[in-house]
């Protein structure tokens, strides 16, 4: 009781002095207070200089990270965010540096990012596969499904390709883990009974139907007799119902001109198979009710109501131009098609963060996400471009919710510290490091800026344009993490884009929040 008293005091004389501040400012601050925060000291090291190590410009929405290479996106909705995973191309750059090539073999984790706006971007760290599933030989290309079970938790299962030789699977109860391993062994393998015909099972695509059946498809190079035109080597199976068995045989899907990057898509009552198309030459075309063959390497479709039925799947064409048609770099690709806040998006990748970098040899690739039209009623999917300019911002930012500091648009100077395989905090890696934050929305009033720091120095808050006078300064000197929070020069409403501004090398932003 002492110790409250002497807390409830000390929180009455920091008030004080805060006459200007609304009933509703002052109440949120004791609530801060209560929990630990302290005051700027106004003694930082200001802002001297700015940061030009940024790999993508606040005009541009791809890639969705400046920071971090991936490949190959899978996506679930959990808790009102997107969840997008891919493969993590960053590892094998770390592997073999900007001389070395993106050959895949390094490459034993994926990468988690996430967002509610579609355009600031939460970079959450790595799912360790190769910890986790030491049997792996590598883990590329993702794809995962989620369904509430028995237990009332939300299940997630994350299937991926075990290098060429397969498909493993992973499952956790959070999109960002623990995941563990509930087999430990692959679950397809060529020597799979049933896959005779099937060289490559890899490349997996999950989906959960209305009824809550689990599907699986795969599949890549030539079966026995397989051609350019029709390879044959697609496969689907129903999953059992703990999405680990198979409840069926497994059925061709007659792919033309398939190469890889199978993934499932369940719209108005029907199975909807998307796969990367091969670079052969369209030599044969049985299909001119959609027009001409689908373009070299793009992203093309198929639909049906019995997918167990080969002569069922129906073409229904291609809907992602190759990046090299769209005047980015050509590449390989492997998208996900994904419905969110009303809008239908198809996630990929391309070389920009690559280009943007200046390294044109490597192969590294970097998730990107366009807009795409899709008739549900029809499934009509209208073919679109890989663009660097990528989608529009889908609702604003919440400035009055604690967001995590490594919550961006894009940076400069922005690195990350690592818990494990989990992301704690942004890291300033030099002087005057800086994150750009899209259309945050700070209501009618923002008076406090509030946020958890470690290291020695200071963060301005910039609106609209990094040179514009700075509305909030926070000061600190603290080793362990530590809330700290300052009055705003002037009161903050509306909608704006902002700057977190960095004073120095070596701090550490782990959330912030206005009041």
């Amino acid at each position: 009781m002492k110790k409250l008293l002497t807390l409830l005091t000390c929180v009455t004389v920091l008030l004080t002095g805060c006459s200007s501040l609304s009933d509703d400012a002052k109440t949120a601050l004791t609530e801060k207070i209560s929990a630990g925060y302290i005051e700027s000291s106004g003694e930082g090291i200001m802002l001297t200089q700015i940061s030009n190590s940024f790999h993508k410009t606040e005009l541009n929405a791809n890639p969705i990270s400046p920071n971090i290479y991936c490949a190959d996106p899978t996506a679930v909705e959990y808790n009102g965010r997107l969840y997008v995973i891919g493969t993590n191309d960053h590892q094998q750059y770390d592997a073999v540096g900007d001389e070395g090539s993106n050959s895949y073999e390094h490459i034993k984790s994926f990468v988690i990012f996430s967002t509610d706006d579609m355009v600031n971007w939460t970079y959450h760290g790595i799912i360790d596969t190769g910890t986790i599933a030491p049997w792996i030989i590598s883990s590329w290309a993702p794809s995962i499904v989620s369904r509430v079970e028995d237990d009332g938790l939300t299940h997630f299962y994350l299937y991926f390709s075990n290098s060429g030789w397969g498909v493993g699977v992973l499952t956790a109860t959070d999109p960002l883990g623990p995941w563990t391993d509930p087999l430990g062994e692959p679950f397809i393998t060529p020597n799979t009974e049933g896959l005779e015909n099937c060289p490559v099972p890899f490349d997996p695509g999950a989906v959960i139907d209305d009824n809550g059946v689990g599907w699986l498809s795969f599949g890549a190079g030539k079966a026995p007799g397989g051609t350019n035109y029709m390879p044959g080597a697609n496969r689907i199976v129903k999953l059992g119902e703990d999405m680990l068995s198979f409840d069926s045989e497994f059925a061709v899907i007659p792919a033309p001109y398939a190469f890889e990057a199978s993934e499932l898509n369940y719209i108005n009552d029907t199975y909807v198979y998307t796969y990367n198309t091969s670079w052969d030459a369209r030599t044969e075309w049985d299909y001119k009710r959609y027009g001409s063959s689908p373009s070299a390497c793009s992203m093309a479709y198929m639909t049906t109501k019995t997918p167990l039925d080969p002569e069922s799947w129906e073409y229904r064409g291609d809907y992602l131009y190759n990046p090299g048609e769209a005047g980015l770099d050509y590449s390989n690709n492997h998208s996900h098609l994904h419905k969110f806040k009303d809008k239908w998006y198809v996630f990929h990748h391309t070389m920009l963060r690559q280009k943007n970098v200046g390294t044109t040899k490597g192969g590294f690739r970097s998730l990107s996400v366009v807009e795409i039209p899709v008739d549900e009623s029809t499934l009509e999917i209208t073919k679109v471009k890989p663009t660097e300019t990528g989608v529009a911002q889908n609702g604003n930012l919440n400035a009055k919710s604690e967001n995590y500091g490594a919550c961006l648009f894009t940076s400069g100077g922005i690195g990350y510290e690592m818990n494990g395989s989990l992301v704690t905090a942004a890291r300033a890696d030099e002087n005057g490091a800086w994150i750009y934050i899209k259309g945050a929305d700070f209501g009618e009033a923002a008076e406090i800026f509030t946020a958890k720091v470690k290291g020695s120095g200071g963060i301005e808050i910039r609106l609209d344009n990094m040179s514009n006078p700075t509305v909030s300064t926070i000061a600190f000197n603290c080793d362990d993490y530590t809330g700290v929070y300052s009055e705003l020069n002037e009161s903050i409403s509306g909608v704006h884009d902002m700057y977190i501004m960095i004073s120095s090398k070596d701090i550490y932003l782990e959330s912030w929040q206005f009041i």
